[in-house]
């Protein structure tokens, strides 16, 4: 009986060791450069956020200039437009290009082509402690 409680207690903490040790993976895993890009142009033009939020800084900015007029947003109000517009596909030609990047920051060029007209968005991705995260997008609509 007592080899018995001595094998059942072994394996409980061979167990418990596992998912505790599991759980230390998943917190270490941090998105790269392109992870953050990629989620942000999905969210824009096929309305799949689901990383959405793990790649935006909590201070980021995103501003559009629309005529004159620059409007400005949070990364709250961003969420939520990409809420709101979840599953909407725009019917636009993307393409994607590094105007500017060290290994420390990055300022990519995302075109998003309508027939009509272009919005262009410059998004600043920066190597945080937790990864690249999103600080800045700046949209031109011309």
């Amino acid at each position: 009986m007592k080899t018995l409680k001595t094998l059942v207690l072994g394996i409980a903490l061979l167990a418990t060791a596992q998912f505790v040790k599991a759980d230390e993976i998943v917190k270490t895993v941090k998105s790269t450069k392109n992870n953050a890009v990629d989620a942000y142009v999905s969210a824009m033009t096929t309305g799949q956020s689901t990383e959405l939020n793990n790649v935006i800084e909590e201070n980021a900015k995103f501003s559009i200039l629309r005529g004159n007029k620059v409007m400005s947003f949070s990364k709250s109000a961003m969420l939520q437009f990409a809420v709101e517009n979840k599953d909407v596909r725009q019917d636009c030609k993307t393409n994607v290009e590094e105007v500017e990047g060290n290994d420390d920051m990055s300022i990519v060029k995302v075109e998003m082509n309508y027939g009509k007209f272009v919005r262009t968005n410059y998004v600043t991705v920066a190597n945080t402690g937790d990864g690249w995260k999103i600080t800045n997008v700046y949209s031109v609509i011309k």
